[in-house]
């Protein structure tokens, strides 16, 4: 502790912060948020209830923003005072309670430089995940649950709620497929860069000679429409299907014929939601899906980058994006950035955010180096 310097450190995360500040803007944000604040004031703003949710919600955006980046700024300008007082009255004690808020205050600031990467067109936007088990019969069933646990656990572990559209259950274990939102600011943005295959080496729990599998499970990324985009579907485009909800529910789930597919002719795109049980909720469910995978294809037809959009996913070998191996030593490594982690437990119970930050400098590099 003797050796650190606390100047030097404050210095270099002051610096950092101001950039966050030109990148973010924060004096617009804040006539932004003037802005809006008077629009949510005026007695007529519920009259158009779709312009009155995006202002509501944009107002809401910006406020966190604002809000997570005062209150970084205020605890770096603290530290700076606590390491003073410290110092002054030679306290020992209080000087290692610095040295690890400075770690904590170092590793926030770290994540919100992260966030002023996420500059592309639709990086702001919540998230789609679509999840589907890949080769590996039983064991990619049961991978791809584990996958879809470890997103829902990473979205509770930061307060981001999750909508599950449609899980279609494997016959002995795990998920087929599975479709959810991630409803937060920039969810698109963060998670897009999980897009792609996941393998995983284990000794198989569904074998009874204990032999080690290896199974593949891809992930697709895309993010959530916005009033503002336009994707008209004539109805004559989609054929729509219902039936009978499968796997674990409520009784009135399992016994009527709520569940509903859409397939969207031109495209062959098909999706579908069961976790409602009013057909009508899942058909309305069911669109802001299709209407999602639409926008992913109508925009990266226009600027030829699909894989910016939804990872080019194949689910099998040769093409994996990480790995995670649990058989005969523990792993979990992402092989485009080589970061890695020695806890696969604590990765598949959420512990994501290395690996996000990671995939987020790797891309924007890759970007600048096209």
């Amino acid at each position: 502790m003797a050796g650190l310097d606390f100047e030097a450190e404050i210095k270099q995360l002051q610096a950092t912060m101001h950039t966050i500040e030109q990148v973010l803007d924060v004096d617009e944000m804040r006539r932004e948020i003037a802005d809006l604040s008077e629009q949510v004031a005026a007695p007529d703003l519920w009259d158009d209830q779709d312009n009155a949710q995006r202002v509501t919600g944009r107002l809401s955006t910006l406020n966190g923003e604002l809000e997570r980046f005062t209150t970084l700024s205020d605890r770096i300008e603290e530290l700076g005072l606590m390491v003073e007082m410290a110092r002054e009255e030679n306290d020992a004690d209080t000087l290692a309670d610095s040295e690890r808020e400075l770690g904590r205050i170092k590793k926030s600031v770290e994540a919100m430089e992260v966030r002023t990467l996420l500059s592309g067109e639709y990086d702001a936007r919540e998230a789609l995940v679509i999840i589907r088990a890949g080769a590996g019969g039983v064991d990619a069933a049961d991978f791809a649950q584990m996958l879809m646990r470890m997103y829902v656990r990473w979205s509770e572990q930061h307060d981001y709620p999750v909508e599950v559209f449609e899980t279609s259950y494997a016959e002995e274990a795990g998920i087929k497929s599975a479709t959810f939102a991630v409803h937060a600011p920039y969810a698109y943005g963060t998670l897009s860069v999980e897009a792609g295959t996941h393998r995983l080496v284990r000794i198989s729990p569904f074998d009874n000679q204990g032999r080690r599998q290896t199974s593949f499970a891809a992930v697709e990324v895309v993010p959530v429409l916005e009033q503002t985009d336009e994707i008209d579907i004539p109805d004559e485009d989609i054929r729509t299907d219902v039936y009978r909800s499968g796997g674990p529910g409520g009784q009135s789930v399992n016994t009527t014929d709520s569940a509903v597919r859409l397939t969207h002719i031109p495209t062959g795109t098909v999706v579908s939601c069961q976790n409602e049980k009013s057909q009508l909720q899942n058909k309305a469910s069911a669109m802001v899906v299709l209407k999602a995978k639409l926008l992913a294809l109508k925009k990266a037809e226009e600027k030829a980058h699909l894989d910016d959009l939804k990872g080019d996913v194949q689910a099998s070998w040769g093409d994996q994006m990480r790995n995670y191996v649990l058989n005969p030593y523990q792993v979990v490594k992402d092989l485009r950035t080589t970061y890695e982690s020695g806890n696969p437990s604590a990765v598949f119970d959420g512990d994501l955010d290395g690996f996000l930050e990671a995939g987020i400098r790797w891309r924007r590099g890759a970007d600048q180096d096209s």
